[in-house]
């Protein structure tokens, strides 16, 4: 993808061009403040303007990618690296020798060392904890009291991630904790990206001090973690041993910063991302009960009476497809960002080197381009007889390539039985003072669900 062709006298023929510039901007601000003010509408829009768009985020040009192919090229590409303003923001957050924003070798070492864990035979075996959390969510739902559906959410995300992947007990009473940080935390960092104002953030404001004593706790919460492993001196096989055991390229232990960063980065954007999609479903089981009619029907020609094991999942079928257009019409991470490490061209428009782009699953999975009837809930598009209908990289809630979610199956299991396990065991209310807009942070999640949860 270089921009010097092979003939030089090309260039002079067909220079590369530069991307429009969006419309709307405002002086030091840029579209920053749409971006803060109204995004999912802002980054909808922009594929009207051109395949590749410019804006202006506080003093930085930024690529805005709108098309399928384009995304997906991007997301495929040795030219462009994870960075740009998401992943500054996250930095505070997830360090910088976690596998969530390492580069090159070291993020390949660090996919070797916990691909295991999510390989296809290593998921059954999480089953049974995937499933008895489930039900004792539901189980705890029977009192009949107004749910907090973000709390409740999260902390089933906690301690599912917890419970397989750091056989953790001690999680328990941390489980909370972690909720409230990563709240106040994926806010914070929002704002952070779309306005970066550098030193501002700096001000001992009641929102900084408040996103400051959250990361500060988080950090404490992981310490503990790595800390009390260590002192149990147990070695079950589990994610956390991995790390703990594991070499680096010259076969010496990796570093205690290294071990940090990779189990904030287990801990925190797979609770926060399944969290979020939890919500949501939960907010599409309330607004479209018909929906769960037909899982609690899938259940019983499935399951019967039995409780549902981790084996039916590849047979609750339309279950699965709930949840695949659930993440389609609100994933939970809307936005990405990359950076350009040469020179190079995107759909024609010249893209320099060290430039920050940027696009929006969910944009790219709500346009009428690729979907027909693109806002409407409908399971079955993903039928296999529809579902070929859909271009490529239009639906990639996972992401695609090297930077593809290792936990893409794990997540897809563990959503699958639990919107099985609630879904025919409850339909859904709005309690009063239940709010469904979205709460747009790094996340995308309904802002405040308050439910009841009516048996069926």
């Amino acid at each position: 993808m270089s921009v010097e062709p092979a003939n030089p006298r090309a260039a002079e023929v067909s220079p590369l061009r530069e991307p429009p510039v969006a419309g709307g901007g405002v002086p030091v601000l840029g579209h920053g403040w749409k971006l803060a003010r109204d995004p999912l509408s802002f980054m909808s829009r922009l594929r009207d303007h051109g395949d590749v768009v410019r804006l202006k985020l506080g003093p930085k040009t930024v690529y805005a990618v709108t098309t399928p192919a384009l995304t997906g090229a991007v997301a495929l590409s040795p030219d462009y690296i994870i960075a740009g303003p998401l992943w500054e923001s996250l930095e505070d957050l997830l360090g910088k020798e976690g596998v969530a924003t390492a580069n090159g070798p070291l993020h390949r070492r660090q996919r070797r060392t916990i691909q295991p864990a999510f390989k296809l035979d290593a998921i059954p075996a999480y089953g049974p904890i995937m499933a008895e959390e489930a039900y004792a969510l539901a189980e705890r739902w029977r009192s009949g009291e107004v749910l907090d559906v973000t709390a409740e959410s999260f902390r089933l995300a906690v301690r599912v991630t917890a419970r397989c992947l750091m056989r953790g007990s001690s999680m328990d009473a941390r489980a909370e904790r972690v909720c409230a940080d990563l709240a106040t935390l994926f806010s914070g960092m929002y704002q952070r990206m779309v306005v970066p104002l550098g030193p501002l953030y700096k001000v001992p404001l009641p929102a900084n001090r408040e996103f400051n004593r959250a990361l500060a706790d988080l950090h404490v919460l992981v310490d503990e973690i790595v800390a009390d492993r260590r002192a149990s001196g147990q070695k079950p096989n589990d994610l956390l041993t991995a790390l703990l055991e594991a070499r680096d390229e010259h076969g010496d232990p990796i570093g205690e910063q290294e071990i940090h960063d990779q189990v904030i980065a287990i801990l925190t954007p797979g609770s926060e991302t399944v969290g979020a999609t939890v919500m949501s479903l939960l907010l599409v089981l309330t607004e479209h009960p018909e929906v769960g009619e037909r899982i609690r029907e899938e259940m019983k020609t499935v399951v019967g009476d039995r409780p549902v094991a981790f084996e039916d999942v590849h047979e609750l079928r339309y279950t699965a497809n709930v949840v695949v257009e659930t993440l389609r019409l609100y994933p939970a991470v809307w936005i990405l960002t990359r950076r350009a490490v040469t020179d190079t061209e995107l759909g024609g428009y010249r893209i320099p080197r060290g430039a920050d782009l940027v696009y929006s699953p969910y944009a790219i999975q709500r346009d009428r381009r690729s979907y027909e009837r693109h806002e409407e809930f409908d399971p079955d598009r993903w039928l296999p007889e529809r579902s070929g209908n859909v271009p490529k990289y239009a639906m990639s809630p996972f992401s695609v390539g090297n930077r593809k979610c290792p936990s893409d199956h794990f997540s897809m299991a563990e959503l699958t039985l639990v919107t099985a396990v609630v879904a025919s065991a409850y339909r859904f209310e709005h309690a009063p003072g239940s709010d469904s807009r979205p709460r747009i942070g790094i996340t995308l999640r309904p802002r405040g669900l308050m439910l009841r949860a009516v048996p069926r």
